[in-house]
């Protein structure tokens, strides 16, 4: 009588080991899914926060792209056309093109040693959000002094029609050499600004646009 009670003893000892087995595997799985689902829900708040931080840098690019244009609208330093024919460093001004790097980016926003040679305007800071930006702001133009064609990229230039006596610009409003078209646009040299934005962390964001002053 004491064998198969021994016997029976066993199986219900190996069955138990089984079991335990079985549930260390399920517990193991469960664990690597909480990790997964850990380091998604992570990843998710980390890409999240990176978008609403761009476009936090991108708001406070367009506040100071404001405060630059104020340069050149009256009672600026850069609101007399004179003034904007030679360069202007308190202003953070060029009236030559400044170069650039692959990107279109001007070096002086990527150094500070070149900064130093076109502007000594300081960079605007949000204090609030440990932000700050610098801008310079460029003519399109190949030398200083007045502009004219030949230096300049200007808007509303000469556009010259089929003829080769045909030409219709700011000036005319026909064929005829002299013909005044006192409603048209004059020719208006054209600027360019570009600001960077460094925020928290280092983070960099660069904004350009170009623009005309009348």
């Amino acid at each position: 009588m004491k064998r198969p009670h021994l016997h029976i003893h066993v199986r219900m000892h190996r069955q138990r080991g089984i079991v335990l087995v079985f549930a260390l595997i399920t517990l193991v799985i469960l664990l690597i899914g909480a990790v997964a689902i850990s380091r998604s829900i992570s990843s998710s708040q980390f890409t999240v926060g990176n978008i609403g931080f761009k476009r936090d840098l991108t708001n406070q690019g367009e506040r100071a792209l404001q405060i630059a244009l104020d340069s050149v609208r009256a009672g600026g330093l850069l609101a007399n056309v004179t003034t904007r024919n030679t360069n202007l460093p308190t202003a953070n001004y060029s009236a030559i093109l400044l170069a650039t790097n692959a990107q279109g980016i001007p070096n002086a926003l990527l150094s500070d040693a070149v900064f130093a040679t076109v502007g000594t305007a300081s960079d605007i800071e949000v204090q609030d959000m440990g932000v700050k930006i610098r801008y310079v702001i460029d003519r399109m133009s190949t030398a200083t002094g007045a502009c004219s064609s030949s230096t300049c990229t200007l808007v509303n230039q000469t556009v010259f029609g089929g003829g080769s006596s045909e030409w219709i610009n700011s000036q005319t409003n026909s064929g005829a050499a002299n013909n005044a078209n006192p409603s048209a646009v004059p020719e208006q040299p054209i600027y360019r600004i570009s600001l960077r934005v460094t925020g928290p962390r280092n983070t960099l964001s660069f904004f350009q646009s170009t623009f005309t002053t009348n």
